[in-house]
Formats: C-alpha cells, sequence, structure tokens
C-alpha cells in the first residue's frame, strides 16, 4: 500500500471533519444568540400586544434546536460513510497487495 492510499482515507477523515464543524458552527441559533433572541421575542409580543411567556419561547427554542438537529444529523451521516468508504478502500487495498 502506498501513501496516496493513506492520503486518501486520511483526506476523507479531515473533510469529513470539517463538514461537522462547518455544520455545528453554522447552527442556525447560536448559544451565545438566545439571549438576543429572547429580548427580541419578547420585544415581538408587547408589539403585538400579546403576553411573552416562557413556554412559547421555549417551543420556539425547541422548534430551532430540531432542525439544527436535523442538519447535524445529516452531516454525521455523511460523515460516516465517506469515512467508512474510505476505510475500506484502504483495507482493499492493503488486501490486494498481502495476498
Amino acid at each position: 500500500m502506498n501513501n496516496s492510499d493513506y492520503n486518501k482515507a486520511e483526506n476523507a477523515v479531515n473533510n469529513v471533519e470539517n463538514s461537522l464543524q462547518n455544520a455545528a458552527e453554522n447552527a442556525k441559533w447560536k448559544i451565545n444568540e438566545l439571549a438576543d433572541r429572547a429580548k427580541d421575542y419578547i420585544n415581538e409580543k408587547k408589539n403585538n400586544d400579546q403576553e411573552a411567556n416562557q413556554e412559547d419561547w421555549f417551543d420556539r427554542v425547541k422548534a430551532n434546536v430540531s432542525d439544527t438537529w436535523e442538519d447535524i444529523k445529516d452531516k454525521a451521516d455523511d460523515a460516516w460513510e465517506k469515512t467508512k468508504d474510505a476505510a475500506e478502500d484502504v483495507k482493499a487495498e492493503w488486501n490486494k497487495k498481502t495476498n
């Protein structure tokens, strides 16, 4: 097995890692933004002569987190498949060269 086979597998793993990091960084609402989002929610309700309540706020956050989780899960699934495929390619090459 030559270095290019190992490099191919390593690059696949690195691409997967970068993809997962980007998914997490690009989450719709980052944790540090929640306070600002809460203020916006309260002001929105106030401007519409409605009462802001914690349950409604949590429903909004939960919906956002759910969407974010689905995005991350899709990236993680893709990462798993690409890494698994690269590992199988390296294993196949190794078996060819050692048999």
